[in-house]
């Protein structure tokens, strides 16, 4: 039986919806985004009033709320940044994550309170540099997705068990070194650093020859292309015992930006991966399998282990496609039951009367169910089909769900 404590399981969240969500599939902590200081300017991100509601929320469910500001600041943002800190010492989460050691004097001196995690974005590499920030207060540090887990072995022994590790181990990678790309800000004026990528390592590219001007030779290894820059998704759930004894105290996630679907699949899949290993270690290595099948159920690209086992190879992280892998199609997340056994729900995508279809269980299992009935959930008006997204429906199922529970439907 392993002797170190069980590791948070940390789960991104774009917006309130996918907060819910991850709180109901098993998440002990959740990492958001303001509307200013984060580096994901295009996920929804929370204003005042949804910030307090979510970390309202999650306290109620014994979820920690841990909110972002890791951008590169320039000489303009530190007044913002001051109001913005003055403002999360009122909503009380229980950290912000930080890249700026600017950002990071502001938020010594405003809200001493709220400890402080330090991003992924400082390539935090080496022991001396993890006890630098700990020297300056920080309560946790996000390790450089460069390192091994040999090296983060060796870094815990240096450091101690005080201050706390926390390592990416699932998601999109970035190409560039521990995300700090500048790809996106050169060919679009749009800065990864400032939360605005355009993620122009997924594009197609040609190679031309200096003293060939305008002679493009194209680098392909099938009918797409090849994606030179294109990385494959990190997947370590089959790798838990090792995260575990390299001393890891917190398994985040990747994905601010993704769907309720994705964040509800890997939150229950991992949630059980690491319940498993920690209740019965002999059924988390029978298991293995599944929990690879019960993370294929939402969109990914094929998988990496990344630099963990050492740096990878070519083969081993690039991914000659840009196409993501798409099993199962996310219809709505269910906002209310009513008395009749009905629910409501906001469609996400089409289906019908008639079709057989599933409801994600916490657990990692899923129920098949029949619809019985479609309505527009205003006018009552039956439907045979809700081909409009975003549409408030009325639903009767075979099987009535629980509130926040996901309707999905394999795809073909």
């Amino acid at each position: 039986m392993n002797n170190r404590k069980k590791p948070e399981l940390l789960i991104p969240a774009g917006n309130l919806e996918t907060l819910k969500t991850a709180v109901f599939y098993g998440a002990d902590a959740v990492y958001i985004g303001g509307e200013a200081f984060s580096l994901r300017a295009k996920a929804d991100n929370f204003d005042r009033e949804s910030m307090t509601e979510a970390v309202r929320y999650a306290h109620e469910h014994g979820v920690k709320v841990y909110v972002t500001a890791n951008i590169f600041a320039h000489n303009y943002d530190l007044a913002p940044a001051e109001e913005y800190f003055k403002e999360l010492k009122e909503i009380k989460p229980d950290a912000v994550i930080i890249s700026d050691p600017g950002m990071f004097s502001l938020a010594r001196r405003i809200i001493p309170e709220i400890d402080i995690h330090v991003s992924t974005q400082m390539n935090t590499t080496n022991s001396e540099a993890f006890l630098f920030w700990k020297s300056l207060g920080a309560k946790r540090v996000v390790n450089a997705r460069e390192l091994s887990l040999n090296e983060l072995k060796q870094i815990r022994r240096d450091i101690g068990d005080e201050l706390e590790i926390e390592s990416f181990v699932h998601g999109a990678m970035c190409i560039s070194y521990s995300g700090r790309c500048l790809l996106s800000g050169y060919m679009t004026g749009r800065s990864s650093n400032q939360g605005a990528c355009t993620h122009p390592c997924r594009w197609n590219y040609a190679v031309m020859e200096e003293k060939r001007p305008g002679e493009y030779f194209p680098l392909e290894e099938n009918e797409r292309g090849t994606f030179i820059f294109n990385s494959r998704d990190l997947c370590m759930i089959d790798h838990i015992p090792e995260l575990v004894e390299a001393g890891i105290d917190s398994f985040k996630i990747e994905g601010r930006m993704k769907t309720a679907l994705y964040v509800a699949v890997v939150a229950r899949a991992y949630r059980r991966a690491i319940d498993d290993y920690f209740k019965d270690p002999s059924v988390y290595h029978s298991s293995l399998d599944f929990y690879k099948e019960e993370i294929s159920k939402c969109t990914y690209r094929e998988f990496t282990t990344g630099f963990y086992f050492g740096k990878p190879d070519s083969e081993a992280q690039i991914y000659d496609s840009n196409t993501y892998i798409r099993n199962y199609i996310y219809l709505g997340t269910v906002r209310e039951v009513l008395p009749d056994g009905s629910i409501i729900i906001e469609q996400k995508n089409k289906f019908c009367k008639g079709d057989e279809i599933e409801i994600l269980k916490p657990d990692c299992t899923s129920e098949k169910v029949r619809v019985l009935a479609i309505r527009d959930a205003v006018s009552m008006t039956e439907q045979e089909s809700c081909p409009h997204s975003k549409q408030i429906l009325n639903v009767t199922l075979s099987s009535t769900p629980c509130v926040n529970e996901l309707l999905t439907v394999k795809g073909s």
